[in-house]
């Protein structure tokens, strides 16, 4: 086994600190009442409706997921990140050679990346709060958006997304980044234990159940709808011609939900990429 670096340690030691948040947050009463609301109206549907309801949710996800993997911009982003990546070590030549830098190297460039797409959607959500055509694409905007800020990180820590494992762990990713706050806990748990299981000589030829969506996630895509309202219920608040609470509104709502799915995935594939390394249990 490797000896750790200071670096290691150090960013490791802050994976840790985040991780422990996660596991000592206590829900409010709002928020146990929500999943008792939740609970409560999906059992008064008839169980295929439920089930159906549910698969037609991921397959959504996963198509999408796969458009924005196989796009020309995507393409353009992972080969944008190689060229970065070259300037640190010049025989990197594809992605999975980024696993050869260091943990601080890795962090800076995974640094932009977050930057850039916490960016991206705080300029999104902005422009979805003038109200009109760019409201009615909010809510698959914002999907697009965080799907290709989990990509990206994963390609920064040297995990190729095109390999169906890394594609299906990438979805994954997403999927337990977006619970909400209280079960977050549970899905980084379910992740660590996944990749800590998963048998490597499968890893080209991954083939898992690909359920992803149920009642837990529902208070996510229930926050896109009612910021949705309330932009709609701001935007004629005119401030020097521009509707500036509804624009600021979903601005801040988007960077919010942005910043909790790039942390989230960040210290997901940092963990991933320290496991690896150093051979030890994460």
């Amino acid at each position: 086994m490797m000896e750790w670096s200071d670096s290691e340690r150090r960013v490791y030691k802050q994976i840790v600190d985040w991780e422990q948040g996660l596991f000592e947050y206590i829900p409010t009463d709002i928020e146990r009442a929500l999943d008792k609301w939740i609970e409560f109206g999906f059992e008064k549907l008839d169980p295929e409706i439920k089930e159906q309801f549910f698969k037609n949710l991921d397959n959504m996800l996963f198509h999408l997921h796969a458009f924005i993997q196989g796009s020309d911009s995507q393409m353009i982003a992972k080969e944008r990140l190689i060229k970065t990546a070259r300037v640190l070590d010049e025989d990197i030549d594809q992605v999975t050679d980024l696993k050869k830098l260091t943990i601080d190297q890795l962090v800076y460039l995974a640094d932009q990346q977050i930057a850039k797409y916490r960016i991206y959607s705080f300029a999104q959500g902005g422009l979805a709060g003038t109200g009109g055509a760019l409201l009615g694409v909010d809510v698959p905007a914002v999907i697009m958006l965080n799907l290709r800020a989990v990509q990206t990180l994963a390609n920064v820590y040297g995990y190729d997304v095109n390999i169906p494992y890394e594609m299906m762990t990438s979805l994954r990713v997403f999927h337990a980044a977006t619970l909400p706050k209280r079960m977050r806990a549970a899905g980084w748990s379910k992740l660590i234990n996944e990749v800590q299981q998963f048998d490597d000589q499968f890893y080209y030829l991954y083939e898992k159940d690909e359920e992803l969506t149920n009642e837990t996630w529902l208070e996510q895509p229930l926050i896109q709808i009612l910021k949705s309202m309330v932009i709609i219920l701001f935007r004629k608040k005119v401030i020097q011609g521009l509707p500036l609470v509804s624009m600021a509104f979903g601005a801040g709502m988007n960077y919010k939900l942005s910043r909790q799915v790039t942390e989230f995935a960040n210290h997901f594939y940092q963990m991933r990429y320290l496991n690896e390394k150093n051979n030890v249990e994460i």
